[in-house]
């Protein structure tokens, strides 16, 4: 029996709003502007300045935000070490853990450990890594995270040669029947998510774009 917060509720395709291209200044009215638009997730990414070279968010920033909201709460963990601060996060409530397959988790156990605390998981694989590492591991996760930028930063532009990588892990998924989802994240807007969604996934994650107005009705309407 599946225990843990299950992202099949969700519409087949979805934006989902990345709380890095909002107001770093007033984090809260971007959570009320993402809720606003009657979006029921948000990812929030969490770097360490080792794995990528930015710093961001905190367990303590989770947990003051979701003191305010009724999101689901999806954290990236874009860490060397993911497995030392995944205890922190799962205290504080986050609904989703993704890690980097790249990073230097064990990540058979840290996958294990995160379902076993009733929290969903998935896995994410930078633009250069070889799609074929994340087949092992697919029967595990509720959530693949396909980076479409070299991940760190907002404002990149987004990386046409991650497409056919989708592609084909979700062919997987539908040869094997699998329910996984799959998402995207970097570069995202109205044109981006479109090859995205055309290449098989279904979760589209943006900041930079959804957070500019005149980009994100665009991206809303092809997402509605």
């Amino acid at each position: 029996m599946i225990h843990w917060p299950s992202l099949k509720k969700f519409p087949k395709k979805l934006l989902v709003p990345s709380l890095l291209g909002g107001d770093h200044g007033n984090l809260l009215s971007s959570l009320k502007l993402i809720e606003s638009y009657q979006l029921p997730w948000v990812h929030v990414d969490i770097m360490d300045g080792h794995f990528v070279p930015n710093l961001s968010f905190g367990p303590q920033t989770i947990a003051a935000l979701k003191q305010h909201s009724f999101l689901f709460f999806d954290v990236h963990l874009m860490l060397e070490h993911p497995e030392t601060l995944v205890p922190y996060f799962i205290k504080v409530g986050v609904d989703l853990i993704s890690f980097h397959i790249e990073s230097q988790a064990p990540i058979a156990s840290t996958l294990q450990y995160i379902h076993d605390q009733y929290c969903a998981v998935g896995l994410a694989c930078n633009p250069d890594t070889p799609e074929e590492q994340l087949v092992p591991w697919l029967r595990q996760v509720d959530l693949i995270l396909f980076m479409t930028v070299q991940p760190g930063f907002c404002g990149q532009a987004f990386l046409n040669n991650v497409l056919p990588k989708i592609a084909r892990i979700a062919t997987v998924r539908q040869k094997g029947n699998s329910s996984f989802r799959i998402a995207v994240d970097g570069g995202i807007d109205a044109v981006s998510a479109e090859k995205c969604l055309a290449a098989g996934a279904d979760i589209i994650i943006s900041g930079t774009s959804f957070f500019d107005p005149v980009k994100r009705d665009p991206l809303q309407q092809l997402l509605s």
